[in-house]
């Protein structure tokens, strides 16, 4: 198996260097490459990224910023792997994590695997950041009948064309639910495995909004009353 990380950045030149450097010191048990998707930063980012050097690392540049669920198309246009997973450059995920979201995979248990994390006082951005995360998750549930601990985690992992066929076209950070309705509304289950989380600050960088839990409702509404696609 050979696993395709996929790394969507913008405007994350305080963070880049040491996300592609945690990402690369990972020892994986899979042939792993890593797609950098540079979506239209206007800070050093493609600098950064221009001055890296590893046969593993792809870049590939967007002329001007298109959001978290384009640069992700984009980044799945170049990945070469069988396996994909989402990894944001903004150092609140560890890839050291990545490990065991591959391990229900290759002991043949999983298909679609998502990192679920666990929020305490030291790891969650804000009262309300969880809460509106349970929301949507909850939602998510009761409109499908199943039972996910955490819908709005990055870590996401699934082959690569079963991603390409979900045929995802939200831009945005509506994508985490449009990926998730599409993969619960054709019976794929994701199989559940905890993950660590360090949220950063509005300060920081933290670009997710109420907006963006507003739009995941609406998405995943939407896409329960669509018939399924039938593939598997």
């Amino acid at each position: 198996m050979k696993l395709s990380i996929l790394m969507p950045v913008y405007n994350e030149e305080v963070r880049v260097a040491d996300a592609v450097k945690q990402a690369l010191d990972v020892n994986y048990p899979t042939e792993t490459e890593l797609v950098i998707v540079d979506d239209g930063s206007r800070d050093r980012t493609a600098e950064i990224l221009n001055g890296l050097h590893d046969e593993r690392i792809r870049v590939v540049l967007h002329p001007r910023n298109k959001g978290k669920g384009a640069a992700i198309r984009t980044a799945v246009e170049h990945a070469t792997g069988d396996y994909m997973v989402i990894l944001d450059a903004d150092l609140e995920y560890d890839p050291q994590d990545i490990p065991k979201l591959l391990e229900p995979v290759l002991d043949g248990r999983a298909t679609v695997v998502y990192g679920n994390r666990t929020f305490g006082s030291h790891s969650s951005f804000s009262f309300w950041y969880v809460m509106g995360n349970k929301a949507v998750t909850t939602a998510a549930n009761m409109l499908y009948n199943c039972y996910l601990g955490d819908l709005e985690t990055c870590f996401k992992l699934m082959p690569v064309e079963l991603y390409r066929s979900l045929q995802i076209r939200s831009a945005g950070f509506g994508m985490e639910a449009e990926v998730t309705g599409k993969l619960l509304r054709n019976r794929h289950r994701p199989y559940e495995v905890p993950i660590s989380y360090r949220a950063r600050t509005r300060e920081e960088g933290k670009k997710i909004t109420w907006k963006d839990g507003v739009e995941a409702l609406w998405i995943l509404s939407r896409e329960r009353v669509r018939k399924p696609s039938h593939k598997r």
